[in-house]
């Protein structure tokens, strides 16, 4: 067992410092289009109070038209350019109805329209450059040299990507490895989290693979290249991150599937009703103003608030429960997945390994807490996470340590201490099975690895006294969450993971999960969403480390648990789970559901006052004001409906099972 720290490594100057690489974020008002919408929103805020209290019309007119030209320029141009491209876009639409609202009177309806969709372009925008930030921070987790050894010994540092297939690299204690390979000597523990989510450092000694980006712990390993730089699983980690955001299919709300009909139509509608009665020698007034309230009556506001109210109360709640849905294109998506793939570490367990089982041998005459007092004690100085758990599992039993001497770390193996004048090693017990085959303590140790546990032997004075049994556990609600989302979805969720089989075995027979994919490196995990894809699910996928990353972009949601969640996770998925309360994604997925049937029965409510208006206006002679009115009636009726899901006895519903 080593005593290296897994957080932390050593700074140049002997210090330590955070391991994690450094975070290069786009600063949100660095985007054009976030500071058109902020400017848009301010500029609408203020005016409207000055409004809806009489003052002057010079005072707020002035700031509405601000609100038009700050929040509508951008969207307009967009929209301007698709016409080049011979496409109609509801951008476009939306400004034009925005400016026919404002030319009738209607300006505040025109300015609400232009700061939703303003704001909702900053949205995307930032959403964009914060993956593209975590993307290139990714590529920070691989060190930018490395040290290059030549066949006569000399050593030399050079960039990784000059690094070659077959040159060796040594990799000192605490430094990260510069590139995919086999250890030709040397014996070490490697963190390697980041790659496959296993909880605890694995050994590493000669023959053993290991992968750029991870962290080594004491020991010096010497490294053959067996991969390009550009080739390796963290550069390859970036790539699949990269295409699975550009290749996903383009997502659009419910309404936006039918915007290039509707637009067309509309516009073509409303030149008809003007040009053909002026071409029959109808009047210019009357004509242009039954165009105008056509124009207004038919304009896609209420079925837009329709459509947006739902999905944005919906993310609201769920925000205020501690779960950050990054839009509403996802909310909506989230009420169609149809199967769920999660992972282990840190997603269905706690991701901190903690002491499950003390095994006194009998022939010590040693009692539990004799037993783990001395393996505590020895291993205090050690920052290995096997250390940290045996300590605070004897911290939890209120035992008090004794002070050791002649600490001593060999990685791999264990921790040897001096405990109250007595020898006391803890570590592996392989290294018993050579000195005393056939020793009890081997038979129990094979027994908690076969129950997915990491054994700890403790001998003191040589003899073996005890096994300890590690494991990382199971959060408290898993079982209860992965049966909620097998009852949702049709069908049990899957368990995809870079832990050994035996671990996630025993994890997933706990959860109740029976369809296990364990020993997954990230290409295998994007594999397995693509695989369920193919045979036609809508799959969300459940994760929280870099290694989960590629899959949460392919896959048609992705949620991060977002306690510990690596930037990468974070930002890649649709949505955070801000508390790392895994009950809350079944609340979720119900809560979407209940805000897409709201959305639909908005729908055919703004469907219907838009054919009446229509109708009355084609058929007849619909007075403006009263074409306002019926329009604004069905703006506030969709509007208030969708607020409904504002309510937190809303999210209790969804907690509890409910869908109405």
């Amino acid at each position: 067992m080593s005593n290296s720290s897994t957080l932390t490594r050593p700074a140049p100057d002997g210090t330590a410092h955070e391991a994690a690489a450094p975070r290069r974020r786009t600063r949100i008002l660095a985007l054009p289009e976030a500071r058109w919408a902020t400017a848009a929103l301010v500029l609408f805020l203020v005016a409207l109070p000055l409004y809806l209290t009489g003052a002057p019309s010079w005072t707020w007119g002035t700031l509405f038209a601000a609100v038009y030209a700050t929040g509508g320029w951008e969207p307009g141009w967009a929209g301007l350019q698709a016409l080049r491209e011979k496409t109609l876009d509801v951008d476009l639409l939306m400004v034009v109805a925005a400016l026919g609202a404002a030319a009738i009177g209607q300006v505040l309806d025109g300015a609400l329209l232009i700061v939703i969709f303003a704001t909702s372009g900053a949205l995307e925008a930032i959403a964009t450059a914060r993956t593209a930030d975590s993307v290139r921070g990714l590529l920070d987790l691989a060190p930018a040299t490395a040290t290059r050894v030549a066949d006569d010994g000399e050593e030399e540092t050079v960039p990784t990507e000059r690094l070659a297939v077959g040159e060796t690299v040594l990799v000192r204690p605490g430094e990260r490895v510069g590139a995919d390979g086999r250890v030709l000597a040397g014996a070490s523990e490697v963190d390697q989290s980041t790659i496959t989510g296993e909880p605890l450092p694995v050994p590493k000694e000669a023959g053993d693979e290991v992968f750029a980006g991870t962290l080594n712990g004491t020991g010096a390993l010497r490294v053959k290249v067996e991969r390009d730089p550009s080739d390796s699983v963290i550069a390859r980690i970036v790539a699949m991150v990269e295409e699975a955001s550009e290749t996903k299919a383009p997502t659009q709300l419910f309404i936006e599937k039918v915007e290039q009909r509707y637009s067309l139509g509309m516009v073509a509608a409303t030149l008809a009703l003007f040009v053909l009665p002026l071409a029959f020698g109808a009047a210019l007034q009357p004509t242009l103003l039954r165009a105008m309230t056509f124009m207004i009556v038919a304009s896609p506001c209420a079925v837009v608030l329709a459509t947006m109210p739902p999905l944005l109360s919906a993310i609201a709640n769920a925000g205020r429960h501690g779960v950050l849905v990054k839009s509403a294109v996802v909310m909506e998506r989230l009420g169609q997945v149809d199967a769920v793939a999660l992972d282990k570490t840190g997603t269905l367990t706690e991701g901190t390994p903690r002491t499950t089982e003390i095994r006194p041998l009998a022939a010590s005459g040693l009692t539990e807490d004799e037993v783990l007092r001395l393996a505590a004690a020895a291993e205090h100085p050690s920052e290995h996470p096997l250390a940290r758990a045996l300590v605070a599992a004897a911290r939890t039993r209120g035992l008090d340590l004794p002070p050791v001497r002649d600490f001593d770390s060999a990685p791999g193996t264990g921790v040897r201490a001096t405990v109250e004048g007595r020898t006391v090693a803890v570590g592996s017990p392989a290294r018993l099975g050579d000195a005393h085959p056939g020793h009890p303590a081997l038979t129990v140790a094979a027994g908690l690895e076969e129950e997915g546990r990491t054994a700890v032997l403790v001998t003191l004075d040589g003899e073996p006294v005890g096994v300890l049994g590690v494991a990382d556990r199971l959060r408290a609600e898993a079982a209860v969450t992965v049966a909620a989302l097998a009852e949702l979805t049709g069908t049990a969720p899957v368990l995809v993971t870079g832990d050994n089989p035996r671990a996630a075995a025993r994890l997933a027979g706990e959860a109740g999960i029976t369809d296990v994919r364990a020993g997954l490196l990230p290409q295998d995990k994007v594999a397995a969403v693509r695989e369920l894809e193919q045979a036609g699910r809508k799959v969300l996928v459940v994760g929280d480390g870099v290694n989960d990353a590629p899959a949460l972009a392919a896959a048609h949601t992705g949620i991060a648990m977002g306690r510990a969640g690596s930037d990468l996770a974070l930002e890649t998925a649709d949505a955070v789970v801000v508390r790392d309360e895994l009950a809350t994604i079944p609340a979720l997925v119900r809560l979407s559901r209940r805000a897409r049937r709201l959305v639909v029965q908005n729908l055919v409510v703004a469907a219907v006052f838009i054919t009446g208006l229509v109708i009355w206006d084609l058929a007849g002679n619909l007075p403006l004001p009263l074409g306002v009115a019926g329009h604004e009636g069905s703006t506030v009726i969709v509007g208030l409906n969708g607020l409904r899901l504002l309510a937190d006895g809303a999210w209790r519903r969804a907690r509890g099972g409910s869908l109405r």
